[in-house]
């Protein structure tokens, strides 16, 4: 084969696989669209390999959806971007298809590309693309448009930015309803690229429109951008104009749009201040805690603590506690599996006393929950009260409940104690060495590495009176894997027991050294070299010689 034949092989290689009956073939040889323009060189990407794709843009939605994701990061094959406008043909052709997720991906694409270009030619080039799609006929075009303003816009002229202002407010006025979806969930977007006293005076009223639109996705979508929105707008004029219409969402006749309200309710009160947040927010927060919808509950306890930041401790003891009461029995197990996520966050909000007298109660009817996922969450946030009231009020307040959880039938519950709350675990006495004898291997890991945090938080001659003899108590296990357990505990604990006691540590790696000839030899690697490995390279030259010499008899167990 010649040095030319060579050099054509790729794009030779390319134009069968695309031409092939197998989408499959179509695909891949898509995939690698990078790879064959490299080998190319940009010249010829820009003469031979973007025409022949231009010309062969008619197929599989799975190959178009490609073919877009790949040439939203082929500027750099083209030779940068000065020659980055030689793609907007292809993705303009893309972001018109009826697929939805290929107008998506080329909409996208064409984004990153626009970001990349010069001013001169983003002007030139990607404003014309822009206002052919808004200008076009179909709604697929106008849909694809919608998202493209907010690239064009902070670098257009004066004139021109008055010309897609004009632009978008057709959009958001056009008889489809979607592409007024579309308008509606892209203007937060655009809003942050526009002047400030433009929002206020020119989007605003296009924002207000779109909340009172017949449609129920149009207004879901609106509602999606309030927060966004809202940061575009001065705290003045979006108390003035934006909090009423978040007001009227909070009551709307759609739980959907309710619930987007739940979700973006946080947001719109960092962009509004936590004065109008308290006075102005708090009673449609309420009413979305007390929804009639489980969905909208969902959402709303979701954001409690995120919320309570924002208010002072006796609002949230006179106008959310009940509430979190309330949810904390509430029917729908998904609405107390997302109170019970956050609701140990507020303990840091409303202080020591406040936490024992209101939270700990709504804690204890948690953690006694039918189900796996609710008892989970609240003890993944154990800590966040332990910091509040200390260890010893929450041993004393929730160690019943937890203990029972310990012996939980849900192996994950089992696996959330152990993980999670290392020093009540060491309250736990014998229900945590328990763990250790776990029918889940994961559980018995997890209590192994738990066992290790004990012994550091407490120090070694606490852990030798009170850790060492459960664990070697744990010998006479019938079962071998749990005599394995035993043994990793044995050199998890090994570290810090034994820390400062050169006696106490040659003597475990004299025994150790015994164990090797009587074990398997994964677990001699596993659970015996590390620990030696350690007392090998102790201070005290005993320890090193008996570790060495332990090792020693490690490396003819593995040699064997």
């Amino acid at each position: 084969m010649t040095g030319t034949d060579e050099t054509l092989l790729p794009i030779a290689i390319l134009i069968d696989e695309l031409k092939s009956d197998e989408p499959l073939r179509r695909l891949n040889s898509i995939s690698s669209l990078g790879t064959i323009a490299l080998a190319l060189g940009e010249e010829r990407t820009r003469s031979e390999l973007l025409p022949f794709l231009s010309e062969n843009n008619d197929d599989e939605d799975e190959v178009l959806l490609a073919q877009a994701e790949q040439l939203g990061n082929f500027v750099p094959y083209v030779g940068g971007p000065p020659f980055g406008h030689l793609l907007l043909p292809l993705l303009e052709s893309l972001s018109v298809v009826e697929e939805t997720v290929v107008r998506d991906k080329s909409v996208e694409s064409l984004c990153k590309v626009g970001a990349l270009l010069p001013d001169s030619t983003l002007n030139e080039q990607f404003t014309p693309l822009l206002k052919r799609l808004a200008n076009g006929e179909w709604f697929t075009t106008r849909v694809s448009a919608a998202g493209l303003f907010a690239t064009a816009y902070p670098r257009a002229s004066p004139a021109v930015k008055v010309e897609l202002r004009q632009l978008y407010a057709s959009l958001c006025k056009d008889d489809t309803p979607m592409v007024r979806r579309a308008a509606a969930q892209k203007l937060g977007g655009f809003a942050k690229t526009v002047e400030r006293d433009f929002v206020s005076r020119e989007l605003m009223p296009l924002f207000t429109d779109l909340t009172q639109d017949d449609q129920d996705s149009v207004r879901l979508l609106a509602v999606e951008s309030c927060g966004t929105f809202a940061q575009a707008l001065s705290k003045d004029d979006a108390a003035l104009q934006l909090l009423p219409v978040v007001q009227k969402f909070a009551a709307d006749k759609s739980w959907r749009v309710r619930y987007n309200v739940a979700n973006q309710l946080v947001q719109l009160c960092e962009a509004l201040g936590p004065e109008i947040s308290r006075t102005e927010l708090t009673p449609a927060f309420v009413k979305l805690l007390r929804d009639s919808e489980a969905e909208v509950r969902v959402a709303a306890a979701a954001k409690v603590s995120s919320f309570c930041r924002m208010l002072a401790p006796n609002q949230i003891i006179a106008l959310i506690i009940p509430c979190v009461c309330d949810l904390s029995n509430d029917s729908s197990q998904f609405v107390r599996a997302a109170l019970a996520g956050v609701v140990m966050e507020l303990a840091p909000v409303l202080g020591k006393q406040a936490t024992i007298d209101h939270l700990v109660p709504v804690f204890l009817t948690l953690l006694k929950d039918v189900y796996p996922d609710v008892r989970l969450n609240v003890i993944s946030k154990l800590d966040q009260v332990n910091q509040v009231i200390g260890i010893d009020l929450l041993a004393q307040s929730l160690l019943p409940a937890i203990e029972e959880l310990a012996e939980d039938k849900h192996w994950r519950v089992r696996l959330a104690i152990v993980e999670h709350i290392p020093l009540l675990a060491a309250q736990l006495g014998a229900s945590f060495f328990q763990c250790l004898e776990d029918q889940v291997a994961s559980i018995r890991v997890a209590a192994t590495e738990t066992l290790k945090k004990i012994a550091a938080e407490f120090g070694p001659e606490w852990s030798r009176d009170h850790l060492v003899p459960p664990v070697l108590a744990m010998m006479k296990n019938p079962h071998y894997l749990y005599r394995m357990t035993v043994l990793q505990a044995i050199s998890a604990l090994s570290s810090i027991v034994s820390r400062d006691v050169p006696n106490v540590k040659f003597n475990v790696a004299k025994m150790l050294e015994k164990l090797v000839p009587l074990l398997d030899r994964k677990v001699v690697e596993h659970a015996i070299r590390p620990c030696l490995v350690d007392l090998s390279e102790d201070q005290d030259i005993d320890v090193r010689f008996y570790a060495r010499q332990a090792l020693f008899t490690c490396d003819g167990k593995a040699a064997a």
